[in-house]
């Protein structure tokens, strides 16, 4: 299910030998890669290359064409999301923001503590700078604690338990490994951990973009005929995939 303007979100939990995601292309939107514990090796056709540690986010332009890998080098967790692009950001050039653990914003108020990947929170903001306006949010709620996160109005939010549970207002805790979709969001989402140990989630939250959507694989266009469009030039080897054919990641072609 497509939540305008998500695509996947994807918790993975891997280790070594052959696991995570060989070389592959993507055209027309974005990644976050997330990493919770463990470490992941990434690199691309165009030489960018380098080592996510947990704690730390990759956030990857795809725009035109990417061509890329990324392997656990030890036992890994982590989240990924694939968020769209406007029609207008389809075929930009590719681009890269990297933060590492510590250089996430990240504040605390009565027990609960927001790590800013993209969008603000506790009146802090993540240097992120998105095509399509998102939040991205990782909290942790200690026992008893409770907090109302502004979301703007109209856009499309849900959530992701991590670990403990969380009510959202309803009255009724929600496990781990659930995901929360808000239909009538109104202008905050109310986030409270009314167990015995401490919770955490992800918020998500974008602003819909409301353009036909044509997914195949890694590519995601607005017709048919723009995703037919990309698979030709993957294979040929034209219109961003030029270096397609001739690269071949390291880490990705081990095994």
């Amino acid at each position: 299910r497509n939540l305008d303007p998500f695509l996947m979100l994807d918790e993975f939990d891997g280790g070594e030998d052959g696991s995570g995601f060989p070389d592959h292309p993507h055209r027309g939107f974005e990644t976050v890669s997330y990493l919770l514990s463990g470490e992941f090796l990434h690199e691309d056709f165009l030489g960018h290359k380098g080592k996510l540690g947990p704690g730390d986010v990759q956030w990857m332009t795809a725009g035109r064409g990417i061509v890329h890998s990324e392997i656990p080098a030890k036992k890994t967790r982590g989240l990924q999301l694939w968020v769209n692009l406007a029609a207008k950001y389809k075929m930009v050039e590719p681009a890269w923001q990297e933060l590492t653990a510590k250089e996430i914003p990240s504040a605390s108020q009565d027990g609960v503590t927001v790590k800013v990947i993209a969008g603000e929170s506790m009146g802090i903001k993540s240097p992120v700078r998105t095509l399509t306006p998102t939040y991205f949010l990782d909290f942790t709620l200690e026992p008893g604690s409770q907090y109302a996160q502004d979301v703007p109005e109209g856009w499309t939010a849900f959530s992701y338990i991590l670990e403990g549970k969380v009510d959202y207002g309803s009255g009724q805790s929600v496990d781990a490994h659930h995901t929360i979709v808000f239909d009538e969001l109104g202008d905050k989402v109310q986030l409270s951990n009314t167990g015995s140990q401490s919770a955490r989630l992800v918020l998500l939250a974008g602003q819909p973009i409301g353009e036909p959507i044509r997914q195949h694989g890694p590519f995601v266009m607005n017709t048919d005929e723009e995703i037919n469009q990309a698979f030709m030039d993957y294979q040929l080897g034209r219109n961003g995939f030029e270096k397609a054919k001739l690269w071949k990641s390291i880490e990705g072609n081990k095994y």
